[in-house]
């Protein structure tokens, strides 16, 4: 078995994870909830959630993973193992099917991204009706080879491996991303009309405070926003150097994850009010309501490029995560290179994602099932075995070392309880709101 590796540093880390936190999600679903849900009112359950709650899940798993320097799987197993308990495999493998199951449809929507990208060099989004054009290729044969292409973009990266691949990367891209941003914000907000966007976004309806719904979509968002199954950033842990302070690593991951989705929220909402479109459509929005914004705006072939380079850049620092959890426990649990075990679980979830990709209700069935249950679940079973069977003292001590201002017993009151209380109840209020995330 390969020497196992590790990131170079804290900055590096903290990059590859901003990375792996800053998806779709970021762009599509917080853009909308802002304005839906009491615009900067929605701020403040978001802000508390994602603080408390959101800082929490990282902090365990990352924590959870260093301790052991493995992923969900194989640091489950460690644990009831040492506990004389034969459950590590079945508990352990339900995080990694979780963030193995969200990789393989997400990385079908990598694939529109993909195609989206080069539809704006094409400039074809002025040629067609774009609701149509969507509806023309989703759920059909001609997703194929822009899923392959994404698959193969994704083992690309991952073959190179952790310092080389990932890191290297998201030092590249994540710098990149805020660049790409900032451009975009700064044509977004000078539109005739954007104003009115603007307006819609920062002035708060705190009525929007005493409905349920509100406090329930921001955790959802706070929940799912950095990326919490119980998997990903344990596999990321797993790499980490003892000297590294986890504590300060993730609320920078916090901070970057936020900023990026308030700065994709000022670059959307204001470009669909300054060309009159809706504000709050949904998944839509991404697809269908942005591409407009570009065919009317002046420049518009230019900043459409921009953009989508832009989001290729955050679905694919996401998608690395995603898939390094599966081919670390293949390496971890058959002793396989980096390589073949990339290439393998490349080909696995190719086949899966490709069935996903021409059925689209199989693919919303599938991803409402990985994202709004188990992926929670898992979360909740990687700090369950953290906290109560590893042992809380024990994980505190895990999560303090190389920590410059360690934390004191009080955390655990988050993370014993109040965490996976909560990761609990998101399956719940999932299945009674139909997702949340």
């Amino acid at each position: 078995m390969e020497k196992r590796e590790n990131f170079s540093g804290q900055l590096g880390f903290i990059l590859s994870c901003a990375g792996a936190a800053i998806g779709l999600g970021n762009v599509w679903m917080f853009s909308w909830r802002l304005g839906e849900y009491g615009g900067a009112a929605f701020l403040i359950p978001y802000f508390i959630f994602v603080y408390f709650l959101g800082s929490t899940g990282l902090i365990t798993e990352i924590a959870f993973g260093r301790k052991y320097e493995k992923g969900a799987l194989g640091a489950i197993k460690e644990v009831l193992e040492s506990k004389k308990s034969k459950l590590g495999n079945l508990l352990g493998s339900i995080p990694l099917l979780a963030m193995t199951g969200i990789f393989v449809f997400y990385i079908v929507v990598v694939g529109w991204i993909f195609r989206y990208f080069f539809a704006s060099f094409s400039g074809i989004f002025n040629k067609v009706d774009i609701p149509t054009y969507f509806g023309s290729f989703a759920g059909t044969t001609q997703t194929i080879p822009w899923t392959i292409l994404a698959m193969v973009v994704t083992v690309f990266i991952l073959c190179m491996g952790i310092s080389t691949g990932i890191e290297k990367m998201n030092k590249v891209i994540m710098p990149g991303l805020f660049v790409l941003f900032i451009i975009l914000l700064i044509r977004s907000l000078t539109l005739p009309g954007a104003m009115e966007g603007v307006k819609y976004l920062v002035t708060p309806d705190f009525s929007h405070l005493l409905k349920p719904i509100t406090w329930v979509m921001a955790l959802g968002q706070a929940f799912f926003s950095v990326s919490l199954s119980g998997a990903g950033m344990v596999v990321y842990g797993s790499y980490l150097g003892k000297d590294v302070d986890i504590p300060s690593s993730a609320l920078s991951i916090v901070f970057f994850d936020t900023l990026a989705a308030l700065m994709a929220a000022f670059i959307i909402i204001p470009a669909a009010f300054a060309f009159g479109l809706d504000p709050a459509a949904g998944p839509p929005l991404l697809f269908i309501t942005v591409p407009k914004i570009f065919t009317q705006m002046t420049g518009g072939y230019i900043f459409s490029i921009i953009f989508f380079l832009s989001i290729v850049f955050a679905a694919i620092s996401s998608a690395i995560n995603m898939m390094e959890a599966p081919i670390e426990a293949l390496m971890g649990e058959f002793k396989l290179t980096r390589k073949k075990s990339t290439i393998l679980t490349g080909i696995a979830c190719l086949c899966f994602s490709l069935v996903l990709s021409t059925n689209m209700n199989l693919f919303g069935q599938w991803a409402d099932f990985m994202s709004v249950y188990l992926a929670p679940i898992g979360a909740s079973i990687s700090a369950f075995v953290f906290y109560w069977i590893f042992g809380s003292n024990k994980a505190l001590d895990a999560i303090n070392i190389g920590a410059k201002k360690p934390l004191g017993s009080s955390f655990l009151i988050l993370g014993k309880y109040l965490y996976i209380f909560i990761a609990i109840l998101i399956v719940v209020l999932g299945a009674v709101y139909g997702g949340i995330g």
